[in-house]
């Protein structure tokens, strides 16, 4: 399966940025309302964790960290949580974010990859992706997320 890879600019300073993937402020804003549960170490596992299938504690993503450089690079791999699926531990993918100063903008390059064949969730992620990433660029630059109607 091909990795998802997308590229865009925001008007906003790496920092910034980086805020909005890593404070409880940030994450439960474009996450819509999760709370990312982890220490940030290499090896460490993390979670996020919000309203969902399993009520308030629904875990939708899970992995362990495998990269992190603030302001720069962030890497981990990626399950669906078990309300998604039985066999959601089998299915692992990897993401890697990174970010670079260019003039008084951030580029923010996020690659989706490492797919099993068959990944169930291929082409929801697919999808997911450009709506969370468009949600991190607004915020980013204006303070407020986007209204999916949802």
């Amino acid at each position: 399966m091909e990795p998802l890879t997308y590229v865009l600019y925001v008007g906003a300073s790496p920092e910034e940025v980086w805020n909005v993937f890593t404070t409880a402020e940030g994450v439960k804003a474009i996450f819509f309302g999760c709370e990312l549960r982890t220490t940030f170490e290499v090896g460490a596992p993390y979670e996020y964790v919000g309203p969902g299938n399993d009520g308030e504690e629904t875990v939708h993503v899970y992995g362990r960290v495998l990269a992190f450089e603030p302001y720069r690079l962030m890497s981990y791999t990626e399950h669906a949580g078990p309300s998604y699926r039985e066999d959601h531990a089998d299915w692992e993918t990897r993401l890697t974010m990174t970010l670079e100063p260019v003039g008084n903008c951030t580029k923010l390059t996020l690659v989706n990859d490492e797919w099993p064949d068959g990944h169930p969730s291929y082409e929801s992620t697919k999808n997911s992706w450009p709506m969370i990433l468009s949600n991190v660029k607004t915020y980013a630059e204006t303070g407020k997320t986007l209204d999916f109607g949802w």
